[in-house]
């Protein structure tokens, strides 16, 4: 039987949500598609405390679109702030098997989560 991209994907995201549930630390879940990305920080308890994406029109004002790096960092701007306004500093980062490569890595990395404050 022949593995599509996506079943692929979605095995990595189940061994990777795995050893996160091992910890028992809240994990910033990742989720994009060709035309929004969405990030949620959900408890170890499977609850969501806090959730950002580009199809909020406060993230979405005064971007050029929803599908770049510049969108992506908007949204890890955003969950930071949110999750450390619910009280959580430290999440484990789950990326749905993406590759950590462009929007992933702009949503986790520089002017975004880490930077705002959020540890992984």
């Amino acid at each position: 039987m022949a593995i599509n991209k996506n079943t692929a994907r979605i095995r990595r995201a189940r061994k990777t949500r795995a050893k996160i549930r091992i910890l028992g630390v809240p994990r910033l879940s990742v989720h994009r598609t060709g035309k929004y990305i969405y990030a949620q920080v959900i408890s170890p308890e499977q609850t969501v405390i806090a959730s950002a994406s580009t199809l909020q029109k406060d993230i979405r004002d005064g971007l050029k679109g929803t599908k770049n790096i510049e969108a992506a960092t908007a949204v890890g701007k955003a969950i930071a702030e949110k999750a450390l306004a619910a009280g959580i500093k430290e999440v484990a980062f789950d990326r749905s098997g993406f590759r950590y490569h462009g929007r992933i890595k702009a949503l986790a990395d520089a002017d975004a989560a880490r930077e705002n404050g959020l540890q992984f």
